[in-house]
């Protein structure tokens, strides 16, 4: 499926969950067409159709309600229809996946996982976003336990990764989300020590393996672990999963988990050797754009590529522009990469990695979450909850909004990327999600 098809599909679903919401009288909100399906959105570049969203709010102005969530996490939350789903630990250590009603914030139901939160670092045990089809959810936590749900909060079914092939040794804490794509469930473990990294192919209705690929790599040490989400791409009625992490970037088949291509040059040698890798890959019009770890450069392949694609396969490359945690955005026919660090957002021509201009975000806090594209505009989310709105046309900086409440700790920082949905914004604070729209 092309990148427009896909576009097309995307919309198609949406269009037939409008027609349910209208039918059904559903006033209290605009009747708008796009969900937020899972973590990088509708089209897994981080952007959406969605219009008429606020420039401005606050915790006050333009919220359409508030709900209070058992603990912080990180997880971003995924919404389809009237149904909003996010993962939160509690106070307990337990972990559990929560469904709000999308028009008032009130809680559905909730269901215990997992057990044994941990924090390390800014990470716990609640990273991973759910993701949903609009009839299941699937929700996935660092523990290794995975599990299935149907809207009305029945289990379907449970699996526990880490008793079938071992302990996730990943230095932070394991971070990756699952992708739905064309009725198959993925899930990448990329770990570090003696167990081997692998990617899991599954039957969404069932748990069961389709496939297990195991993926090897001549990284050492922390570069061997990745907290990237593998990513779709369709070349030439072919199914591929990309995956990035462990110094290089691969393409899987989709049918049997073998190993099409691979990429290298993700790591720049005068760099420490040894970092993990978290931006998640890009897939685009023909291109496939990947970051190396912390420091490292920016890249883009050719799609459809075979064999060793480290040379023959790149178009272009950046090592003046990097990123440490935000995944790349893909909007309006540009490319925006966040350096979260340096405050700073950049516009790429995505086709030759000319950079178009480069807007400071002018708040000196660290942006760990990815960039979201919607209605014209950029939104960014920093670690201590401030949200800065940027003109995707020029990189205008139009508002930067205070959300923090007041826990300046590891545990109250935020890394939820924000959705946009059926005409809100989804924006999750530490202790609280935010529900913003125009009044």
């Amino acid at each position: 499926m092309a990148w427009h098809d896909m576009k097309t599909f995307c919309h198609n679903l949406n269009a037939i969950s409008l027609a349910a919401g209208c039918l059904a009288g559903l006033a209290a909100f605009p009747c708008l067409a796009e969900n937020w399906p899972q973590w990088r959105g509708p089209f897994l570049n981080g952007s959406t159709t969605e219009t008429n969203l606020p420039d401005t709010f606050s915790k006050t102005e333009n919220v359409l309600w508030t709900a209070a969530l058992p603990g912080p996490g990180h997880a971003t939350p995924i919404i389809w229809d009237d149904s909003v789903f996010v993962n939160s630990p509690d106070e307990d250590g337990n972990l559990a996946l929560l469904c709000l009603d999308r028009q008032t914030g009130k809680a559905r139901w909730q269901k215990q996982v997992s057990t044994g939160n941990r924090t390390k670092g800014r990470n716990n045990m609640a990273t991973p976003s759910p993701v949903t089809d609009g009839k299941t959810v699937w929700t996935m936590f660092g523990t290794g336990d995975l599990a299935a749900y149907d809207f009305s909060g029945k289990e379907l079914w449970t699996r526990h990764l880490t008793k079938e092939y071992g302990p996730f040794v990943i230095m932070w804490l394991y971070g990756c989300s699952p992708l739905l794509y064309n009725g198959r469930l993925y899930v990448e473990i990329l770990r570090h020590g003696p167990a081997e990294s692998f990617v899991l192919c599954l039957d969404p209705g069932t748990g069961a393996n389709i496939w297990r690929h195991d993926r090897p790599t001549d990284a050492v040490e922390e570069s061997r672990e990745a907290y990237s989400t593998p990513m779709p791409c369709e070349c030439g009625g072919r199914t591929q999963i990309v995956v990035v992490g462990g110094d290089y970037v691969t393409g899987e088949d989709a049918v049997t988990g073998e190993e099409l291509w691979r990429g290298g040059g993700l790591r720049n040698f005068r760099q420490r050797s040894s970092s993990r890798l978290v931006p998640s890959p890009v897939v685009a019009d023909g291109m496939i754009y990947v970051c190396g770890a912390k420091g490292n450069p920016f890249l883009a392949f050719h799609q459809c590529g075979s064999g060793d694609i480290t040379s023959n396969g790149l178009a272009w490359s950046s090592h003046e522009y990097s990123t440490d945690c935000a995944t790349p955005l893909f909007y309006q026919d540009k490319l925006f990469m966040l350096n979260g660090d340096r405050q700073l957002l950049v516009c790429f021509e995505p086709a030759s990695g000319e950079v178009k201009w480069k807007q400071s975000l002018g708040v000196q806090e660290i942006f760990r979450a990815s960039p979201t594209g919607a209605d014209g505009k950029i939104y960014c989310f920093s670690e201590r909850a401030t949200v800065v709105v940027l003109s995707a046309a020029d990189g205008k900086v139009l508002s930067n909004i205070a959300m923090n409440e007041g826990d300046q700790s590891d545990e109250g920082l935020s890394h939820s990327t924000i959705a946009a949905a059926q005409g809100c914004l989804f924006v999750r604070a530490p202790g609280h999600l935010y529900c913003i729209g125009k009044k």
